[in-house]
């Protein structure tokens, strides 16, 4: 079994490398060593994801579910020190991981004792371990895991991952911590470091996606689009690393039940297109991809969140009007109001968001499904067909409905046809129209030019906030002004842009505040840092390069359009698009 510390001593390497080159070769090499071990797929499964600072892949139900409260409460028990020295260590480090292995080296040093040996706490749900004997290696005292040697292992931390996000009901947060108090007390403080790092799902040792990607490829010999493309496919690097040991890519195909990426489109105008296109409105609702299986039906937002608890109304349309046996679609819900125009975006997320009393939201808010492709239907994969044919495909299983229909499509190669069905989507209160190359395949995950969005406002920019400050005078109490960065998927890394702060108003402000306290890191003075979990929409008058922020651009006159639920970090606008946009 290979041991957390030979995980933790990689992520301190690669801390120290700047080549994307030379963090995949180290990266690559570590793969390739737990391939070797008495449980490849096991562990290969874990560690492709732990190496990002994932647990559980994007789509899964499953989540932690430790915000930082409850971690600096963990950390604070098993160090014995106060909470309020945890806050203070991590305004001094800047690293809620740093200032967990400083406190537990204080801990230990003033305890003048042994570690303590913690319990198998079966009852709450662990996987037991044994404690006891000292560290050796990176000289960091600590107890012994439930390795052969003594360590903990990476099976265990993830084993110990999966029982905290599956405690839930009375007693649940205590069987949280007694986890956590587990792990950190098992741990070396080197190791509390990366364990307290990953459960805030912030590793910071800059890998992202695209790294992992190149490491599997380069351990076992496969080709990177193969791993790409099977990563689009189901969503998940530690699986795609295990079926890439096996050399078994090529069997990699669409599942029902899983989600694919979505294909994207990219900002464009009527002159960006050549030839015939089909023209369909671009709804201003939210996109969902759907899937069924005889009468089991699973809804999944842009986010790839399975959110089918909450749409019970989409979910009876699709048993009724889609005929198929077994087929994925892709769509976009609409909610609409007396006057029939779209409701805005923010209603639609508070039926995606709905815990309790879902049937009466789905009566305060009705949605309205608009079918607009599909990527699988009875047996067979569809996402290389061309979208004329898709769209056939589409139509023969879809019973139209007045709530539930294939979206209208126009197919015409004559600009005043396109231009009439972009004024009638204006009209109807929507975004504008897409227009698309009906000789284009499905490209789970791609942005191109095969889907263009023809909008009449200036491209807005989807951005994470990971900073903000609090507020001044009789807005002292609510956070008002907020950090934004773009994302790098190559090192995992959000690159800050810019603040937005004005024209926002206290009523929203006081919302935006309820929202973001449950991401607090930390904070100094006014100076707050969030945990990146929250993406905003911002409009701007102009991208300018900028030395001043670690993105080297800057917005100028940025302002809030609205909170995007439905994306994830990763989802934000990545450094090269906004480089693009900045024409450089």
């Amino acid at each position: 079994m290979t041991s957390f510390k030979e995980f933790t001593d990689v992520c301190k390497e690669i801390e120290g490398i700047s080549s994307s080159l030379e963090i995949t070769a180290v990266v690559s090499s570590l793969l390739r060593r737990i391939s070797e071990g008495d449980d490849p797929d096991t562990e290969l499964s874990i560690v492709s994801r732990f190496v990002m600072g994932k647990v559980f892949p994007d789509w899964s139900a499953v989540e932690l579910g430790v915000g930082p409260s409850l971690l600096y409460e963990s950390i604070s028990r098993t160090a014995g020190v106060p909470v309020r020295q945890i806050k203070q260590l991590i305004r001094e480090t800047g690293d809620v991981g740093e200032a967990a292995k400083v406190a537990l080296e204080k801990g230990a040093a003033e305890s003048q004792t042994t570690q303590t040996t913690f319990l198998d706490f079966t009852d709450a749900g662990g996987a037991g371990g044994s404690g006891g004997e000292e560290r050796d290696g990176d000289g960091e005292g600590g107890g012994g895991g439930s390795g052969a040697d003594g360590r903990l292992t990476i099976v265990e931390v993830f084993g110990r991952m999966l029982s905290i996000a599956q405690a839930s009901g009375k007693g649940s947060q205590q069987i949280k911590i007694k986890n956590l108090q587990y792990l950190f007390g098992t741990a070396s403080p080197g190791e509390s470091r990366y364990i307290a790092r990953i459960v805030l799902e912030e590793l910071r040792i800059g890998v992202g996606e695209g790294i992992v990607r190149n490491a599997i490829a380069q351990a076992f010999g496969e080709d990177v689009g193969a791993v790409e493309r099977s990563y689009m496919l189901i969503n998940d690097l530690g699986e795609v690393a295990v079926t890439a040991f096996h050399h078994d890519l090529e069997q990699v195909s669409i599942r029902i039940g899983r989600p694919i990426k979505m294909m994207l489109a990219q900002i464009g105008g009527f002159g960006d297109v050549t030839g015939g296109y089909a023209a369909e409105w671009k709804f201003d609702g939210a996109r969902v991809q759907i899937h069924k299986d005889g009468d089991d039906v699973r809804i999944f937002s842009r986010r790839l969140e399975d959110v089918t608890k909450s749409l019970p109304d989409v979910v009876n349309l699709i048993k009724s009007q889609v005929t198929a046996n077994q087929a994925i679609l892709d769509g976009e819900v609409v909610a609409t109001g007396p006057d029939g125009k779209p409701l805005a975006f923010q209603e639609i997320m508070r039926r995606f968001r709905r815990k309790y009393k879902v049937s009466a939201m789905a009566e305060k808010i009705p949605l309205h499904l608009n079918l607009f492709d599909i990527m699988y239907l009875d047996g067979d994969a569809l996402i290389d067909d061309a979208l004329h044919l898709r769209r056939e495909r589409l139509e023969s299983v879809v019973r139209p409905h007045a709530r539930l229909r294939a979206a209208e499509q126009v197919v015409t190669d004559d600009p005043g046809v396109a231009h009439a069905v972009y004024q009638a989507a204006l009209d109807a209160g929507h975004e504008g129209i897409m227009l698309k190359n009906p000789d284009s395949v499905y490209s789970p995950g791609k942005r191109g030019k095969n889907w263009l969005k023809i909008k009449p406002i200036m491209e807005t920019l989807d951005l994470v906030v990971v900073g903000a400050d609090w507020g001044e005078g009789r807005r002292a109490n609510l956070i008002g002004s907020y950090m934004l960065a773009c994302y790098d998927p190559d090192t995992a890394e959000f690159l800050e842009i810019g603040r937005v702060g004005t024209g926002i108003t206290d009523e929203q402000l006081s919302e935006l505040t309820n929202l973001f306290s449950q991401y607090i890191i930390s904070e100094e003075g006014r100076a707050i840092e969030l945990q990146p979990a929250v993406v905003f929409e911002i409009a701007y008058e102009e991208i300018q390069k900028s030395p001043h922020y670690a993105s080297g651009y800057a917005l100028r006159f940025p302002r809030l359009v609205r909170v995007r639920f439905d994306k994830t970090p990763e989802d934000a606008d990545s450094i090269e698009r906004v480089g693009m946009l900045a024409g450089g």
